[in-house]
């Protein structure tokens, strides 16, 4: 086969263009594809960004603590001069709420601990005292906005919390995107924006590179699938989603903006919250606002989406639920007639945890299912990703023998493995955003 490129990445969002960057700098002459204009264009642009360390899984809480050494120290990471300037990190610590569901943290505070991370166990005094608009009173289990006890106290205070200072947010993920594409290229790899894939090539039994919808072909003996919320049409392109035990598809999602409560200055006391008691989750936002978005529990609708390029991009009754059920948390948040925020899509797992693997056909790789919590890991996931294919395409049986990838900032290796596209269900996942 005569090749353009030694890997061809479809997607330019934070996990596409770090693995671009990733398996540049270990030799490989890279393209990085996209149907849109610009690097981070897509549902990358519209994440929340935010940086935390509380995962339903070990394996999930250990790749979140290696990826935050990277973006606290993101000019060094990228090695790389841009002239647009560089995404910036803003700490502010996290207020996990602690509930049945998520065992009270019990997980959550020992893979901590494992980890030498620092943390805070609250009780509700000690939560009010952390911020103090905060409403302790149990609401939970979350419940539809039509039913009558919506909004009603089921109990006194909550079980307590937990704070972990080592959290906060990136303030331009689209930013962050560029920033990566500009380290890659600094090393030889290129980007082709405007340029929708339609077909995945083949010869002989394995990847042989891609069609675009203009007709021209670009041939490479490896194609990854950083496709986002699109990853299950690529999927179904290269003709490997039956072998897949765990597939993904396209959820839309909603995230409410409204103003921080009167004379609250939440830019300077805000923090994220996790909140599985109301459902939500939120973060401070620019110009004294609050982003809002679910944590997913069984009583909000979900919509799944058969086609990424053709959903309802309007906000839905689902806005107005999400800020009257973070109002029962934050007091005085002012519920506001006019809807502001973002819809776009999640490209969930069905279990909510990303598949960072090989196909069963030759040559074709996959970064997908990460869409909702898996921002943070962009860098860490590259490198992974790089690593499997490496290995793989070096000759390694990752089905028989999965990989070991180590992480140098935590020292111990991830077991590549647990993000098999071959495993079942794992039923330690929050089944939710929390991942």
């Amino acid at each position: 086969m005569t090749k353009d490129y030694d890997a061809i990445v479809i997607g330019t969002g934070i996990i596409g263009t770090c693995t671009g960057f990733e398996l540049a700098k270990r030799g490989f002459k890279t393209l990085n594809v996209d149907k849109l204009p610009a690097a981070g264009y897509g549902s990358t642009s519209n994440t929340c960004a935010i940086i935390r360390l509380h995962y339903s899984t070990p394996a999930g809480v250990a790749m979140a603590r290696e990826s935050y050494f990277y973006w606290i120290d993101w000019g060094k990471y990228i090695g790389a001069y841009d002239e647009s300037g560089y995404a910036k990190y803003i700490n502010t610590g996290c207020l996990v709420t602690k509930t049945e569901k998520n065992h009270y943290l019990a997980n959550v505070m020992a893979s901590l601990d494992e980890l030498n991370v620092v943390y805070e166990e609250l009780d509700a005094e000690g939560m009010r005292r952390r911020l103090g608009l905060i409403d302790t009173r149990a609401y939970g289990p979350p419940v539809a906005a039509a039913d009558p006890g919506f909004g009603k106290p089921t109990g006194d205070d909550v079980a307590g919390a937990v704070y972990i200072p080592e959290s906060g947010y990136i303030n331009d993920p689209q930013l962050s995107c560029h920033n990566v594409q500009r380290g890659c290229e600094a090393i030889g790899g290129e980007f082709r924006f405007n340029a929708e894939v339609v077909e995945i090539l083949q010869e002989s039994g394995r990847t042989e590179g891609v069609r675009l919808a203009d007709g021209s072909e670009i041939r490479a003996p490896v194609v990854v699938n950083v496709g986002g919320p699109h990853s299950f049409v690529i999927n179904r392109m290269a003709g490997v989603e039956e072998g897949m035990n765990i597939k993904t598809r396209a959820l839309k999602q909603e995230v409410c903006h409204v103003p921080a409560p009167e004379g609250i200055d939440y830019n300077a006391l805000g923090m994220l919250i996790s909140d599985g008691d109301v459902g939500c989750y939120s973060r401070p936002e620019v110009g004294n606002h609050i982003l809002i978005g679910s944590e997913d529990p069984p009583c909000d609708d979900f919509e799944w989406v058969a086609d990424p390029d053709n959903y309802d991009n309007t906000f839905s009754g689902q806005w107005q639920t999400q800020v009257m059920r973070e109002a029962q948390r934050l007091q005085g948040l002012p519920i506001p007639e006019t809807q502001q925020g973002l819809v776009d899509l999640y490209d969930v797992s069905d279990d909510w945890i990303p598949i960072y693997d090989k196909s069963d056909l030759p040559g074709f790789y996959m970064a997908v299912g990460t869409s909702g919590n898996q921002y943070k890991n962009g860098p860490v996931a590259g490198q992974l990703m790089a690593h499997l294919i490496e290995r793989v395409e070096g000759g390694h049986d990752h089905d028989a023998e999965p990989l070991q990838f180590h992480m140098k900032y935590v020292d111990r290796d991830c077991d590549v493995g647990f993000f098999s596209r071959l495993r079942t269900i794992n039923p330690d996942s929050s089944f939710s955003v929390i991942g």
